[in-house]
């Protein structure tokens, strides 16, 4: 990347694999779309100078472990979330919601206790838990070696496809993008957002939205409450609502006549039985923006799979390559997720961008699982800089606190920036399900 200026710090986000690199080119890429967006809006000669810190990108790719409500720690993982050792291998399940822990253990037929669990998952093989698990609508992901992945009919397609998917959906009129004040510049205010997502991916790109300018709204099922200190660390800038979407589509439709930009992180084709496809949302609003996540692709035997960073970490071979096959590891951050959300708002931004002076409604989806690709074959040393490094002294320096309605908050600061733009969120997180199904 070009016109960057790198920070360089030696110790963060330390690993095998080159998730410094992959988190420097994440956040470079969205901090140069937003001050791309923000020069067209404000009529500016040049986009603002970026800077991306190394310092920066550790304390925000670990926001959920920074995150203190007054002075509480946050549980990030249930107990049930964790590697078990099987008959033949490891597997790894993720329970963190109660409807997930109580899929798990109906298919495992067990109580819930640990010792109970693990002596259980001891005596099956790790395909055999994956695939009981998952048909009871659970979660559990065997460990494979990068070798196993790669040939694997999931991989194949994954490896198919670009790290971003873009696409145009018809041939909707120029929307042109009203003016913006330079200082602070903020390239996406006045946007609406409308933010159907969960669990981290998604919620890290629009509350990223959110520090730019946008109105974003989070709205959920009432019936799937998010996990509170989650949904705190994900939520800064935004306003959160509870809509069913069976049985109030009027004020679904409502919020959507007045978006811009629509962005879901469920299961691919799981929101198109309420019209929800990329296609269905253009016809009813022409010139908007849809941005779509998921963990294995919208693609493949396994696109309709649910999944998370950590279980994409242990199918994609990357445990296997922090650890080893006899005691698997992780990645030093949830950096599928987190790198993956700013590269989702950036295609936002970049959408925005070529929608104001080419016009159509357009489309970008990402999948966890093909970032996942790119960091293990893909990812270089793309802006190592070439001045000297310094030590990294760990986060104290990119954390600020504020009073919310939640209590008192510490919490990591975006590590998105440049020049004239914003240094932090206006708004603190609310309450899950606070606000009004409206725009404000």
């Amino acid at each position: 990347m070009t016109g960057i200026k790198f920070v360089v710090r030696e110790g963060a986000l330390q690993g095998r694999l080159p998730v410094r690199e992959l988190a420097r080119a994440c956040v470079g890429t969205c901090a140069q779309a937003a001050a791309e967006l923000g020069a067209l809006r404000a009529g500016l000669a040049m986009a603002p100078a970026v800077r991306v810190d190394d310092g920066a990108l550790a304390a925000a790719f670990l926001s959920e472990r920074h995150l203190l409500i007054d002075g509480r720690a946050p549980v990030n993982f249930a107990p049930l979330s964790r590697f078990w050792r099987t008959a033949d291998g490891w597997v790894r399940t993720h329970a963190n919601y109660p409807h997930h822990r109580a899929r798990l253990l109906a298919a495992l037929g067990v109580p819930d206790d640990v010792a109970v669990v693990e002596a259980a998952l001891a005596e099956r093989s790790a395909l055999d838990v994956e695939e009981t698990v998952y048909a009871a609508g659970g979660l559990a992901v065997a460990l494979r070696s990068p070798e196993e992945w790669a040939a694997h009919p999931q991989a194949a397609e994954v490896a198919k496809r670009p790290l971003v998917e873009r696409g145009r959906l018809d041939t909707a009129p120029v929307r042109a993008l009203a003016p913006v004040d330079a200082s602070p510049l903020l390239p996406a205010a006045g946007l609406r957002v409308l933010d159907l997502t969960r669990v981290l991916a998604g919620p890290v790109a629009t509350r990223t939205l959110a520090l730019l300018g946008a109105d974003v709204l989070r709205v959920d099922a009432p019936l799937l409450p998010e996990l509170p200190d989650q949904h705190a660390d994900t939520g800064f800038g935004k306003r959160s609502a509870t809509l069913d979407l069976a049985t109030d589509r009027q004020t679904f439709e409502e919020l959507l006549a007045a978006a811009d930009v629509v962005v879901t992180g469920y299961r691919p084709g799981a929101l198109d039985r309420f019209g929800l496809s990329p296609q269905a949302l253009a016809e009813r609003r022409p010139g908007v923006v849809v941005a779509q996540l998921s963990a294995w692709g919208a693609y493949g035997p396994w696109r309709e799979r649910r999944g998370f960073d950590s279980l994409v970490q242990v199918a994609t071979g990357i445990a296997a390559l922090e650890g080893s096959a006899e005691k698997p590891g992780a990645l030093p951050a949830q950096a599928l997720d987190h790198g993956t959300g700013y590269l989702l708002a950036a295609a936002v931004l970049r959408a925005l961008a070529e929608q104001s002076y080419e016009g159509g409604s357009r489309f970008v989806r990402l999948a966890l699982a093909r970032t996942a690709r790119w960091l293990t074959d893909e990812t270089d040393g793309t802006g190592a800089g070439d001045a000297d490094g310094v030590a990294y002294e760990g986060p104290g320096a990119w954390l600020a606190e504020t009073d919310s309605a939640l209590g008192r908050l510490r919490y990591a600061r975006s590590p998105v920036s440049f020049e004239g733009g914003p240094t932090d969120w206006t708004r603190p997180p609310v309450p899950w399900g606070t606000d009004a199904a409206r725009w404000g």
